[in-house]
């Protein structure tokens, strides 16, 4: 049985196109958040392309009220609606600002409020059990190993650390070259140790998996190009699992820890933030509250009347 697409609104197709052109472009949003939008939009025009599509100039707040009630209905997680709104809503002002229909009908619509879960952080035995160097040191494994490192050392998004260019890494320096979120440029420091597990792979596992072949990624896959997000994600995980600790982890908690210890062994917020690559400090101060919940806990267990 051929499952049929429902109908999209007139002009649906063309108006997206312009609307992701003008996120990649103008607003310089990162690839994943434009890729999050257009599969976001789609679906709210699917919605209303059943039974018969509707034309966007006549979808109004009601309509737009409905298609998230069926979301709920759905499951959705409140986090995934929270982006599905803000999808709508730079999509209809980008729209109404270009004349294409009359009003906004998303604009006075409140965001769902998400409940903001702090951060789990590993802690630093837990940290040197993932750190520990490969017993067998294959050309992988000092990839692996290398990349692990530099990410907790360096607090990097898993897509800086994935497609950083070899340009990018200065073991001399001690620092790294970051072209960030909105193409913002940032050096990031990382430790001598750290630096001695990337130079190891450099010279010993690198040219091994490249082969004679040139590649501009620093941590390549033995095609010679960058290894993907969810591949890097299984290697934190299967990395974990051989080193005994039984918590869930990702990249993303590599970053989390980073910022984490840094804060509790008395670094600044606002160095963390320029470390991190945080557009806002607010966003940074979410590490604060994570010391703060750990002093209470200390304070619980330890004070006499805790």
């Amino acid at each position: 049985m051929v499952e049929h697409t429902p109908p999209l609104p007139d002009g649906f197709h063309e108006h997206l196109r312009l609307f992701l052109q003008h996120l990649t472009i103008q607003r310089r949003f990162a690839r994943n958040t434009v890729a999050a939008y257009a599969a976001d939009l789609r679906a709210f025009a699917q919605y209303f392309g059943h039974p018969a599509p509707r034309r966007l100039e006549d979808i109004g707040r009601e309509e737009v009220q409905r298609f998230f009630q069926a979301c709920r209905q759905r499951r959705i997680s409140t986090r995934s609606n929270a982006r599905r709104l803000a999808a709508l809503r730079a999509f209809f002002r980008f729209l109404h600002d270009r004349g294409h229909i009359a009003s906004n009908p998303v604009a006075e619509i409140d965001s769902p409020k998400i409940g903001r879960s702090l951060p789990e952080a590993l802690s630093i035995e837990e940290v040197d059990l993932l750190l520990r160097p490969p017993k067998d040191p294959t050309p992988l494994a000092l990839r692996n190993h290398a990349m692990l490192h530099l990410l907790y050392a360096s607090g990097l998004r898993v897509s800086e650390l994935v497609n950083l260019p070899v340009g990018g890494c200065n073991l001399a320096g001690g620092h790294l070259r970051i072209l960030g979120k909105g193409n913002k440029e940032r050096l990031v420091p990382f430790s001598a140790i750290a630096g001695e597990a990337v130079r190891d792979y450099v010279e010993r596992g690198r040219p091994l998996l490249l082969k004679g072949k040139p590649s501009p990624i620093l941590f390549c896959s033995n095609r010679g190009g960058p290894m993907t997000r969810a591949r890097f994600w299984q290697i934190v995980q299967e990395t974990a699992l051989a080193a005994g600790i039984s918590k869930e982890i990702s990249p993303h908690t590599l970053r989390h820890s980073f910022a984490t210890h840094l804060l509790a062994g008395g670094a600044d917020l606002r160095s963390v933030q320029m470390m991190l690559g945080h557009a806002d400090i607010a966003t940074t101060q979410i590490y604060t509250h994570v010391d703060t919940d750990r002093l209470k806990a200390i304070h619980r267990r330890f004070h006499p009347r805790g």
